[in-house]
């Protein structure tokens, strides 16, 4: 069986949080998909996973909603459904980093599109490349030459400070983005400059310009376990 399984997330100040968790958990039953959606004040999370046709209408109804009209989302293909059921939780964040002085929506840190970051990279730059997941994650693949702050959990991301120089530029990734939105904004805040994300993470690099100087796969939080840039490209 064929299945498109669809990543994305937006920071976007939301309210009536129970009112769509439902329109969502009725659509996503509606059309049989599985995986999570994170929904917050702060914004949404979404892993969902389908038949193309399904996993389309759900795009398609979902960004009618004007919060949600310029959202992006990766896309993966499958062969079995990665998820086993359905979960829509509220939460107080979409990505959890216990700092009140990171507020996403109001700011964004500047970003790298995968193009430029792998000009860099093949350039070989001085800058300081650093990977914002947890240990296990990047022991399943990284970027060549990338810090690994061996984090067991996002949460101890701010008290990895020390790690991390401050006289070079920083670019810094993760799986699909969310968790550099709030790492840059983090590091900023602490007085850092020349301040980089990886525009779409890892996924999207793999997408645009497949997996020069990375090594391994891409750990990912379904029963796929992990993926690689072969899995972003449609199959034949």
């Amino acid at each position: 069986m064929r299945i498109h399984h669809i990543a994305g997330y937006k920071f976007t100040l939301l309210s009536e949080l129970t009112a769509l968790r439902q329109r969502l958990l009725d659509e996503c039953c509606a059309l049989d998909l599985k995986g999570t959606i994170l929904l917050s004040l702060e914004g949404i999370n979404i892993n969902l996973a389908g038949t193309p046709d399904n996993i389309n209408t759900f795009v398609n109804l979902f960004c009618q909603d004007n919060h949600f009209a310029d959202m992006t989302f990766r896309l993966t293909h499958t062969e079995q459904q990665p998820y086993r059921r359905l979960k829509i939780k509220l939460k107080k964040e979409i990505i959890t980093l216990r700092q009140q002085s990171v507020q996403p929506t109001e700011k964004r840190a500047p970003s790298i599109s995968p193009s430029e970051f792998k000009q860099w990279l093949d350039e070989n730059r001085d800058v300081t490349i650093l990977d914002t997941r947890n240990d296990y994650e990047i022991a399943m693949g990284a970027f060549t030459r990338a810090v690994n702050l061996e984090l067991n959990d996002f949460c101890q991301f701010p008290s990895s400070l020390a790690k991390i120089a401050r006289d070079k530029p920083i670019v810094m990734y993760c799986t699909g983005g969310i968790r550099c939105e709030k790492a840059a904004l983090h590091l900023m805040n602490e007085g850092y400059t020349n301040v980089y994300q990886l525009d779409g993470g890892i996924l999207n690099y793999f997408e645009k310009v497949g997996d020069a100087h990375y090594d391994g796969d891409c750990y990912v939080f379904d029963e796929r376990v992990a993926v690689n840039a072969k899995t972003m490209r449609e199959p034949s």
